[in-house]
């Protein structure tokens, strides 16, 4: 069946986000505990936005994680964060060449990220993305997030679309938990963050490992 739309995951879809992400994880734990995390832990630990993050390094340092403490680490992370959304994140190959190709193509490109949407803005006017998205939601735009179904089927919604003329794409098992219960073909990357666990576990509709190969299944077999 033809499709007019996708929706896609940010941060280990589009964009590798860690280098900043662990840069302002470390800073937060450098306040809290002499247990310093790598690049490579936060990565595990990227997914279920960024309060669970805040979580997982505490659990990881085996400190108190009262909801309190929590709220207090994570106000920390943020407002570092904040201040250094940009410094390192890039976009993973051929993002950009390829988003164009969908766009010329008459795909309609959104983004459903667990990513606090405050976010998202900086990011993408880096990358020169601004433009490039209808409708972007945050992982706090809606009362819930992946892998709840609901932002992919706001969305549509605001869209005036039906679920089977949607695409998701993303590389965690978050993504296509949402897109598998909206039901809207759900396609994925391997290079993301998905817990060290490979996607394909996931039983997406299709599996890519580079954004050429997907765009070219898209453009053949959607368009």
């Amino acid at each position: 069946m033809k499709k007019n739309t996708i929706i896609f995951d940010l941060d280990g879809t589009l964009i590798d986000s860690v280098p900043d992400i662990a840069i302002s994880v470390k800073k937060m734990m450098q306040t809290l505990s002499d247990k310093i995390p790598s690049e490579n832990d936060v990565r595990t630990w990227v997914g279920n936005g960024s309060l669970k993050l805040v979580q997982r390094a505490l659990d990881w340092a085996n400190l108190p994680r009262t909801s309190d403490e929590i709220e207090a680490a994570h106000r920390v992370f943020l407002d570092y964060y904040r201040k250094n959304v940009f410094n390192q994140t890039k976009e993973y190959p051929n993002v950009t060449k390829n988003l164009d190709k969908l766009i010329q193509a008459g795909f309609c490109l959104n983004i459903a990220t667990n990513k606090p949407v405050e976010f998202v803005p900086d990011i993408l006017a880096g990358l020169g993305w601004q433009d490039k998205f209808q409708l972007v939601l945050g992982g706090n735009s809606l009362p819930v997030k992946k892998p709840d179904p609901l932002p992919l089927l706001h969305i549509c919604e605001k869209l005036g679309i039906s679920t089977n003329q949607a695409i998701m794409i993303g590389d965690s098992k978050n993504d296509i938990e949402a897109g598998k219960s909206a039901h809207i073909t759900t396609l994925a990357l391997t290079y993301g963050y998905n817990y060290d666990t490979p996607i394909s576990h996931s039983n997406p509709d299709g599996v890519f490992d580079d954004f050429d190969e997907l765009t070219n299944f898209i453009l053949k077999t959607y368009h």
